[in-house]
């Protein structure tokens, strides 16, 4: 974003300094198209493959309505646990947090174990529908 502030900025004071021959002319590192290429690529791809979703397993933290208690929650699951994305709602007059994103219930129960020790009131283990990761295809390792 900085990069295209500061070339929409170089245009700018270019066009200005060349406005008596209406030209402007703009320099620009050809690896720039490169870049952006592989941007396009890259949200293409990571957007299309992160719709898709399934069935699975989440972590019901805490469900209060004391607002603070549950960003305070929240705050400790990526503090801890980095790797879990938490998601928190407000379904009145409750706010909950549930975390991961498990295909198997296995892999669930290990981290409410692990869990259990940061928060002593419970962690549940739930169906959800979860956001599933792309397969590792050959051709990408």
């Amino acid at each position: 974003m900085k990069r295209l502030i500061f070339l929409f900025a170089l245009i700018i004071s270019i066009n200005s300094y060349s406005q008596d021959s209406n030209q402007v002319i703009v320099h620009k590192d050809p690896r720039l198209d490169l870049l952006v290429k592989k941007q396009i690529q890259i949200n293409e791809q990571s957007s299309r493959e992160g719709r898709k979703s399934g069935k699975g397993y989440r972590l019901m933290i805490i469900s209060t309505s004391n607002r603070d208690e549950a960003i305070a929650a929240k705050t400790r699951v990526y503090t801890y646990f980095p790797e879990l994305k938490a998601y928190l709602w407000h379904q009145s007059p409750y706010y909950k947090l549930k975390a991961g994103n498990f295909k198997e219930r296995k892999e669930a129960e290990e981290y409410q174990q692990r869990m259990s020790i940061y928060f002593p009131k419970g962690v549940f283990i739930m169906n959800d529908i979860v956001e599933l990761k792309p397969e590792k295809r050959e051709e990408d390792l």
